[in-house]
Protein backbone atom coordinates (compact mmCIF):
# COMPACT_ATOMS: atom_id res chain seq x y z
CA UNK A 1 0.00 0.00 0.00
CA UNK A 2 1.32 3.18 -1.01
CA UNK A 3 1.85 5.96 2.29
CA UNK A 4 -0.28 8.84 1.97
CA UNK A 5 3.26 10.84 1.92
CA UNK A 6 4.12 9.05 -1.17
CA UNK A 7 0.92 9.77 -2.59
CA UNK A 8 1.15 13.65 -1.41
CA UNK A 9 4.85 13.82 -3.51
CA UNK A 10 3.11 12.40 -6.58
CA UNK A 11 0.34 14.78 -7.33
CA UNK A 12 2.37 17.54 -5.90
CA UNK A 13 5.33 16.56 -8.75
CA UNK A 14 2.27 15.85 -11.42
CA UNK A 15 1.02 19.08 -10.59
CA UNK A 16 4.15 20.71 -10.97
CA UNK A 17 4.88 19.36 -14.51
CA UNK A 18 1.12 19.94 -15.84
CA UNK A 19 1.64 23.66 -14.64
CA UNK A 20 5.08 24.30 -16.10
CA UNK A 21 4.65 22.67 -18.76
CA UNK A 22 1.58 25.13 -19.29
CA UNK A 23 3.73 28.12 -18.40
CA UNK A 24 6.47 27.18 -21.02
CA UNK A 25 4.03 25.79 -23.91
CA UNK A 26 2.46 29.26 -23.60
CA UNK A 27 -1.10 27.77 -22.92
CA UNK A 28 -1.19 30.24 -19.43
CA UNK A 29 -1.22 33.43 -21.03
CA UNK A 30 2.08 35.11 -19.63
CA UNK A 31 1.42 37.80 -16.96
CA UNK A 32 -2.18 36.39 -16.58
CA UNK A 33 -3.76 35.37 -13.07
CA UNK A 34 -3.41 31.59 -12.07
CA UNK A 35 -7.39 30.47 -11.12
CA UNK A 36 -5.82 27.77 -8.35
CA UNK A 37 -9.04 26.34 -7.98
CA UNK A 38 -10.04 25.75 -11.67
CA UNK A 39 -6.65 24.06 -12.15
CA UNK A 40 -7.32 22.01 -9.05
CA UNK A 41 -10.78 21.34 -10.90
CA UNK A 42 -8.86 20.98 -14.52
CA UNK A 43 -5.89 18.43 -13.36
CA UNK A 44 -8.58 16.51 -11.25
CA UNK A 45 -6.77 16.87 -7.88
CA UNK A 46 -6.87 18.94 -4.51
CA UNK A 47 -5.71 22.79 -4.42
CA UNK A 48 -2.94 20.83 -2.07
CA UNK A 49 -0.55 19.91 -4.88
CA UNK A 50 -0.93 22.79 -6.94
CA UNK A 51 -0.57 25.05 -4.31
CA UNK A 52 3.05 23.11 -3.77
CA UNK A 53 3.21 23.47 -7.49
CA UNK A 54 3.21 27.05 -6.79
CA UNK A 55 5.72 27.96 -4.50
CA UNK A 56 8.20 25.52 -6.43
CA UNK A 57 7.39 27.51 -9.72
CA UNK A 58 7.59 30.71 -7.99
CA UNK A 59 11.36 29.63 -6.81
CA UNK A 60 11.97 29.42 -10.48
CA UNK A 61 10.61 32.95 -11.34
CA UNK A 62 8.02 31.54 -14.05
CA UNK A 63 5.28 32.40 -10.96
CA UNK A 64 4.91 35.62 -9.18
CA UNK A 65 3.19 36.20 -5.53
CA UNK A 66 2.54 39.58 -3.90
CA UNK A 67 1.51 40.46 -0.95
CA UNK A 68 -2.26 39.99 -1.32
CA UNK A 69 -1.91 36.26 -2.45
CA UNK A 70 -2.34 36.68 -5.72
CA UNK A 71 -0.92 34.66 -8.18
CA UNK A 72 -0.02 35.42 -11.48
CA UNK A 73 2.04 33.78 -14.84
CA UNK A 74 5.56 35.88 -14.67
CA UNK A 75 5.24 38.04 -17.40
CA UNK A 76 8.24 37.67 -20.33
CA UNK A 77 10.42 40.69 -21.13
CA UNK A 78 12.78 42.25 -23.27
CA UNK A 79 15.61 42.33 -20.26
CA UNK A 80 14.67 38.60 -18.95
CA UNK A 81 15.28 37.53 -22.72
CA UNK A 82 18.54 39.16 -22.95
CA UNK A 83 19.87 37.43 -19.79
CA UNK A 84 18.54 33.97 -21.01
CA UNK A 85 20.59 34.98 -24.18
CA UNK A 86 23.82 36.36 -22.52
CA UNK A 87 24.13 33.42 -20.39
CA UNK A 88 23.12 30.85 -23.40
CA UNK A 89 25.70 32.70 -24.98
CA UNK A 90 28.15 31.50 -23.00
CA UNK A 91 27.00 27.93 -21.74
CA UNK A 92 25.95 26.69 -25.18
CA UNK A 93 29.52 27.35 -26.96
CA UNK A 94 31.20 25.80 -23.98
CA UNK A 95 29.13 22.31 -24.12
CA UNK A 96 29.62 21.98 -27.58
CA UNK A 97 33.62 22.66 -27.03
CA UNK A 98 33.79 19.77 -24.28
CA UNK A 99 31.27 17.35 -26.67
CA UNK A 100 33.95 17.30 -29.17
CA UNK A 101 36.54 16.43 -26.47
CA UNK A 102 34.10 13.72 -24.88
CA UNK A 103 31.66 12.53 -27.44
CA UNK A 104 31.39 8.51 -27.79
CA UNK A 105 30.32 6.65 -30.61
CA UNK A 106 27.07 6.52 -29.22
CA UNK A 107 26.52 10.27 -28.67
CA UNK A 108 27.63 10.33 -32.58
CA UNK A 109 24.30 8.36 -33.30
CA UNK A 110 22.34 10.00 -30.77
CA UNK A 111 23.17 13.48 -32.46
CA UNK A 112 23.16 12.23 -35.89
CA UNK A 113 19.34 11.13 -34.97
CA UNK A 114 18.01 14.29 -33.54
CA UNK A 115 19.37 15.84 -36.58
CA UNK A 116 17.67 14.08 -38.96
CA UNK A 117 14.30 15.13 -37.19
CA UNK A 118 15.05 18.76 -37.64
CA UNK A 119 12.95 20.96 -39.36
CA UNK A 120 13.59 25.06 -40.48
CA UNK A 121 11.64 26.87 -36.93
CA UNK A 122 9.14 28.74 -39.32
CA UNK A 123 5.62 29.34 -38.50
CA UNK A 124 5.12 26.75 -40.93
CA UNK A 125 6.74 23.96 -39.14
CA UNK A 126 6.00 25.41 -35.43
CA UNK A 127 5.93 23.33 -32.46
CA UNK A 128 6.82 20.08 -34.12
CA UNK A 129 10.30 22.04 -35.55
CA UNK A 130 10.54 24.18 -31.56
CA UNK A 131 10.80 20.37 -30.41
CA UNK A 132 13.31 18.70 -32.73
CA UNK A 133 15.16 21.78 -32.61
CA UNK A 134 15.64 22.02 -28.43
CA UNK A 135 16.31 17.67 -29.26
CA UNK A 136 19.19 18.51 -31.27
CA UNK A 137 20.81 21.03 -29.25
CA UNK A 138 19.83 18.88 -26.14
CA UNK A 139 21.82 15.94 -28.07
CA UNK A 140 24.76 18.46 -28.69
CA UNK A 141 24.81 19.45 -25.04
CA UNK A 142 24.62 15.45 -23.36
CA UNK A 143 27.40 14.82 -25.37
CA UNK A 144 29.79 17.41 -22.79
CA UNK A 145 29.25 14.72 -20.34
CA UNK A 146 29.16 17.60 -17.72
CA UNK A 147 26.48 17.10 -15.29
CA UNK A 148 25.86 20.05 -13.87
CA UNK A 149 26.18 22.22 -17.53
CA UNK A 150 23.55 19.86 -18.43
CA UNK A 151 21.46 20.64 -16.01
CA UNK A 152 21.82 24.45 -16.47
CA UNK A 153 21.27 23.81 -19.69
CA UNK A 154 18.11 21.76 -19.65
CA UNK A 155 16.58 24.83 -17.14
CA UNK A 156 18.13 27.92 -19.90
CA UNK A 157 16.24 26.15 -22.39
CA UNK A 158 13.08 25.25 -20.77
CA UNK A 159 12.69 29.20 -20.34
CA UNK A 160 14.19 30.36 -23.48
CA UNK A 161 11.34 28.36 -25.31
CA UNK A 162 8.98 30.69 -24.20
CA UNK A 163 10.99 33.56 -25.99
CA UNK A 164 11.33 31.25 -29.05
CA UNK A 165 7.59 31.09 -29.75
CA UNK A 166 7.38 35.07 -29.97
CA UNK A 167 9.86 34.61 -32.66
CA UNK A 168 7.54 31.66 -34.47
CA UNK A 169 5.14 35.17 -34.70
CA UNK A 170 7.42 37.28 -36.67
CA UNK A 171 6.96 37.78 -40.17
CA UNK A 172 9.20 34.08 -41.86
CA UNK A 173 12.01 35.58 -42.22
CA UNK A 174 12.81 32.52 -44.98
CA UNK A 175 16.42 33.10 -45.37
CA UNK A 176 18.02 33.68 -41.90
CA UNK A 177 15.74 30.87 -40.60
CA UNK A 178 17.41 28.17 -43.84
CA UNK A 179 21.00 29.15 -42.87
CA UNK A 180 20.61 28.39 -39.15
CA UNK A 181 18.68 25.26 -40.10
CA UNK A 182 21.61 24.55 -42.16
CA UNK A 183 24.48 25.24 -39.40
CA UNK A 184 23.01 22.68 -37.04
CA UNK A 185 24.84 19.81 -39.51
CA UNK A 186 27.97 21.81 -39.50
CA UNK A 187 28.26 21.99 -35.60
CA UNK A 188 27.50 18.52 -35.35
CA UNK A 189 30.04 17.42 -38.24
CA UNK A 190 32.23 19.97 -35.69
CA UNK A 191 31.69 17.88 -33.13
CA UNK A 192 31.94 14.37 -34.77
CA UNK A 193 35.52 15.67 -36.31
CA UNK A 194 36.32 16.98 -32.69
CA UNK A 195 37.20 20.42 -34.02
CA UNK A 196 36.36 21.85 -30.65
CA UNK A 197 37.26 25.59 -31.44
CA UNK A 198 35.50 25.02 -34.79
CA UNK A 199 32.08 23.87 -32.96
CA UNK A 200 32.55 26.20 -30.15
CA UNK A 201 32.85 29.43 -32.67
CA UNK A 202 30.02 28.05 -35.13
CA UNK A 203 27.67 27.85 -31.72
CA UNK A 204 28.96 31.30 -31.09
CA UNK A 205 27.80 33.16 -34.14
CA UNK A 206 24.14 30.73 -34.51
CA UNK A 207 23.19 32.10 -30.69
CA UNK A 208 23.78 35.55 -32.37
CA UNK A 209 21.59 34.51 -35.13
CA UNK A 210 19.05 32.53 -33.30
CA UNK A 211 15.16 33.08 -32.95
CA UNK A 212 15.78 34.24 -29.43
CA UNK A 213 17.64 36.93 -30.55
CA UNK A 214 14.76 38.05 -33.28
CA UNK A 215 12.88 37.43 -30.17
CA UNK A 216 14.78 40.41 -27.98
CA UNK A 217 14.35 42.74 -30.49
CA UNK A 218 10.30 42.07 -31.09
CA UNK A 219 10.26 42.45 -27.31
CA UNK A 220 12.21 45.32 -27.05
CA UNK A 221 9.57 47.13 -29.87
CA UNK A 222 6.57 46.43 -28.35
CA UNK A 223 7.81 47.14 -24.63
CA UNK A 224 9.15 50.70 -26.46
CA UNK A 225 4.95 51.17 -28.42
CA UNK A 226 4.02 50.52 -24.88
CA UNK A 227 5.72 53.25 -23.03
CA UNK A 228 5.11 55.41 -25.91
CA UNK A 229 1.39 55.04 -25.86
CA UNK A 230 1.09 55.55 -21.56
CA UNK A 231 3.35 58.61 -21.75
Amino acid sequence: MTSPTNVFSSKGEVAYAELRAMILMGTLDAGSKLAQYELADRLHMSITPIREAVRRLSSEGLIELDNHKNVRIAPMSAAEARQLFEVRLSLDPTAVELAADRRTDKDIADMRAAAGRLLPVTQKWGEDALRAHRDFHRALYLASHNDVLIRLLDDLWDKSDRYRRIGLELPPGAEPRTVDHQEHFRILELVVAQDSQGAADLMRQHIVKSLTAAAIDALEDREHEQRQTSA
